[in-house]
């Protein structure tokens, strides 16, 4: 993993940590402890499926460049999928406050893609890359470049 991509990683993990704490301690406060242990379902689970698929789609943007697109848009559909699946496994659960849960996630992950795109709004990734002086020295003359 490279340093931009660890430090973007990092700056939607600890807003994300800091809203699932807060969602916790109100959740406790409003559910007792069901409130607590679904809000901490709600931020783990969050937290799992952005973090995985960021990862993805860093290597993706790594290895296989042409592909960046289209493998964001099946990550992101891949994403909304699990937590469907996820949702409908614990529908009618009686193991953690379902509210709380809901809340917790919907925060978590508002707070997670927020933080995202302000990472990459202050990352300094170049579009394209720069040629070196030295090549441009070495090309031929009256060869396009």
């Amino acid at each position: 993993m490279q340093s931009n991509d660890a430090r973007t990683l990092l700056q939607c993990a600890v807003p994300t940590a800091v809203t699932g704490a807060v969602a916790v301690v109100v959740g406790s406060l409003l559910a007792g402890g069901k409130g607590a242990l679904g809000a901490a379902v709600g931020t783990v689970l969050t937290f799992a499926v952005m973090a995985v698929g960021l990862v993805i789609l860093q290597r993706t943007a790594k290895h296989l460049p042409h592909l960046f697109q289209a493998m964001g848009l099946l990550l992101y559909t891949t994403q909304v999928l699990l937590v469907a699946v996820f949702l409908l496994v614990f529908k009618h659960t009686t193991l953690f406050n379902t509210k709380a849960f809901a809340f917790a996630l919907l925060a978590a992950t508002l707070v997670w893609i927020g933080a995202q795109a302000r990472a990459y709004m202050k990352a300094k990734i170049l579009y394209v890359d720069p040629e070196s002086g030295e090549a441009k020295k070495s090309a031929p003359v009256g060869s396009p470049s």
